[in-house]
């Protein structure tokens, strides 16, 4: 009986305690998504989630000059040796091999449509969203030296010509494909075969309005975040067969424009970023997946201006929101219970800057 007593003390403690005291050094990305030539803008990163400028690097291709409407613009790939970014201004997606002093462009591809905005990996299968009229997904594999190589036979249109569509995810067993459509209040999905080749698809109403940004926890679980009114976000569970169960329909956050949604590895916590009031709402994801408020208020942490975009870092102790609105990016500490700390701020992004990642 005593052990069993100590066991629940020492769990509650552990769940009440602050996140470890630092993580793997590593690196925070955005893109300049300059008209007049993209480049990836890297910020090197502590071990104590710290976080200052360390370089911009061209990405071969053009930028669009204004927001992309999506989650998903810069991304690192799983194994943190690529990082792959989309040129929505001259619609070519870039690969760069991560390099102790920085990054090393090493390929530049077209994307398969027209303005990439949002771009997918998972055990060197990648796939790029094209938000441009007509909207479509297409694949390619990334080799060990960076380079793309489209999939023969992987482009696919989504559900309509334009169905404003926000980010593009592979699931985490790298069966299926998932992509969250503003304008038809979708999420459309496609089974994956052995080639990478996106082969039966199914289209899923959407439990909130305005389903944006979402990130996969465990268990098939995922989480997206949604737009417009009521603002806030809805959880779902993948099924093997592509399939989508609805666990919380809507729940809402009191806040606006709830639109980037990240979720911790250990599949316990996911922040969404609201544009529209400026702050960050923190969930808690419990066995079945089902969601709820960690703050009532909806707010775990305020940013001012527009929170654009997030990222967590590679063993997700810390959260960085981008904000649009003042051009910087915040540092957040996450504790053991959810909880966020403010740690740190980067200043004098570009107006034109887009997407987020962290590693």
């Amino acid at each position: 009986m005593l052990r069993s007593i100590l066991g629940v003390v020492v769990a509650a403690l552990a769940l009440a305690a602050p996140a470890l005291a630092n993580d793997d050094p590593g690196a925070v990305y955005a893109l300049s998504n300059a008209t007049s030539g993209n480049a990836v803008l890297v910020y090197a990163r502590g071990a104590d989630g710290s976080f200052s400028p360390s370089g911009s690097y061209a990405t071969g291709g053009l930028g669009s000059g204004n927001g992309l409407g999506s989650q998903g613009a810069v991304t690192v790939s799983g194994n943190g040796r690529f990082v792959l970014a989309v040129n929505a201004g001259s619609n070519t997606i870039s690969s760069f091999a991560v390099k102790s002093d920085g990054l090393e462009l090493r390929d530049v591809e077209p994307s398969g449509g027209i303005r990439p905005t949002s771009v997918a990996e998972r055990n060197g299968l990648v796939y790029a969203l094209n938000a441009g009229i007509p909207n479509a997904i297409s694949g390619f594999r990334l080799d060990s030296k960076g380079e793309l190589t489209g999939i023969f036979g992987s482009t696919r249109p989504l559900a309509a010509a334009q169905t404003t569509p926000s980010q593009v995810a592979i699931a985490p067993n790298g069966d299926a494909l998932v992509v969250t459509e503003r304008a038809t209040n979708s999420i459309m999905t496609w089974a994956l075969d052995k080639d990478g080749v996106a082969i039966s698809s199914a289209i899923y109403a959407s439990g909130g309005n305005g389903p944006f940004g979402f990130a996969f926890g465990h268990r098939g679980v995922f989480v997206v975040s949604n737009a417009a009114a009521p603002s806030g976000a809805s959880s779902y569970r993948l099924g093997d067969d592509a399939s989508v169960e609805t666990v919380t329909p809507v729940l809402a956050s009191s806040r606006a424009a709830a639109c980037w949604t990240v979720v911790t590895n250990d599949g316990r916590f996911a922040y969404v970023a609201n544009g529209g009031t400026g702050d960050v709402t923190g969930l808690a994801i419990d066995q079945d997946g089902a969601i709820s408020l960690l703050d009532p208020s909806g707010v775990s942490a305020t940013v001012g201006g527009g929170a654009v975009d997030s990222a967590l870092s590679g063993n997700s102790q810390y959260l960085y929101v981008r904000n649009g609105a003042l051009r910087k990016i915040d540092a957040f500490s996450i504790a053991g219970d959810g909880s966020l700390t403010w740690v740190g701020v980067v200043t004098d992004l570009p107006a034109t800057a887009a997407g987020l990642a962290a590693r």
